[in-house]
């Protein structure tokens, strides 16, 4: 049906080439120079090194080096990139896409200016597109979504966000499979909002994991009224944080909410939130879980930078949001976990 072109070969990448191949679109998988051993992993073997199923036959494996031929007749290019790379992904990748071809990007984040204002990574590339004199139609995947589920094929919705829903309906007819389910959305700024928040709020939910692992024992039962409590919270502030955004729809806040509840009990912010909790700093906690991508950790200290601005212009209250400035006080400062419990409380 159609050719597809991947560029980052990371786990999310990685994963998406199942659906695209599986509905018989020809797929060519492109890894960044830090994916050169995974490239080399999937040419010998024709499986991802941290995949336990083979892709299909078919499916093509290219160097970075080799990334003109992989965009050479191409119809859709995926961005796999982690948040690290949006930069790169940007001032590499993009110019070298024509503009007839689509971008469809995986990548979750938020960018804050020194104004405050969080921007969306589409809204990114497209300015710096525009600058280049390019009209690219840049889009984006959001919603509850693990890789090694997806690969599993796990009965999974997400949602694909852009600004032409012609372009949108045509990404999904080349995507969607009976497990990968798509919704489609041209609030860009509202789903890319949403499933960036739930980063930090995954790791204030993971903090109570490890504080009850520190009281109870590591082994013991999982307790869950904590993690409910901080749950909604997390609801409540990603609420007002939309609403900041001028992003607030029913339809966001579930995607958002759908990504949060993945993220806390199948992403890799959960790792790093319940280390946290067991009494490791920050510090320790990246030592713990070296060589793991922690966009979380990026994302948070974003948010609550730009809130820190808005409020102090008098556009956010500080008080609307005391799990995310706890949270970032631990990433950011090394704060000893205390949760906020008592501002969680309300009358109504």
């Amino acid at each position: 049906m159609a050719v597809i072109t991947i560029v980052g070969a990371g786990m999310m990448g990685s994963a998406l080439a199942f659906p695209a191949s599986e509905n018989g679109n020809d797929v060519r998988l492109v890894g960044t120079p830090l994916d050169r051993e995974i490239i080399d992993t999937c040419l010998k073997t024709g499986r991802h090194p941290k995949f336990e199923k083979d892709f299909l036959p078919g499916v093509q494996y290219f160097q970075i080096e080799e990334l003109s031929s992989a965009l050479c007749g191409a119809d859709l290019v995926i961005g796999g990139v982690s948040s690290f790379g949006v930069e790169w992904f940007g001032d590499f990748v993009l110019p070298k896409i024509e503009d007839s071809i689509p971008v469809l990007s995986v990548t979750k984040g938020l960018w804050d200016t020194e104004e405050g204002e969080l921007l969306s990574y589409p809204d990114i590339w497209k300015k710096k597109t525009e600058a280049m004199g390019k009209k690219l139609s840049i889009n984006a995947i959001g919603g509850p979504c693990t890789s090694y589920e997806l690969v599993a094929h796990d009965q999974t919705e997400v949602a694909f966000c852009g600004e032409d829903m012609t372009v949108l309906r045509r990404l999904k007819k080349w995507m969607e499979t009976d497990y990968y389910h798509i919704s489609l959305s041209t609030d860009v700024l509202g789903i890319e909002s949403a499933v960036a928040l739930k980063n930090g709020y995954a790791l204030g939910i993971a903090l109570t994991i490890g504080l009850n692992q520190k009281e109870f024992g590591i082994e013991s039962p999982l307790h869950y009224n904590s993690q409910a409590a901080v749950f909604g919270q997390a609801f409540k502030e990603m609420y007002k944080l939309l609403e900041l955004q001028g992003a607030w729809s029913l339809e966001n806040i579930a995607v958002g909410t759908g990504d949060l509840y993945v993220t806390v009990y199948g992403g890799r912010t959960r790792l790093v939130g319940i280390l946290l909790g067991r009494g490791m700093n920050i510090d320790e906690a990246k030592e713990a879980l070296s060589g793991v991508t922690l966009e979380s950790l990026v994302v948070a200290k974003r948010v609550a930078r730009a809130i820190r601005i808005k409020a102090s212009k008098g556009k956010a209250n500080l008080a609307d949001f005391p799990l995310l400035i706890h949270v970032d006080e631990i990433i950011s400062e090394g704060k000893a976990v205390s949760i906020p419990w008592n501002s969680f409380t309300f009358e109504k």
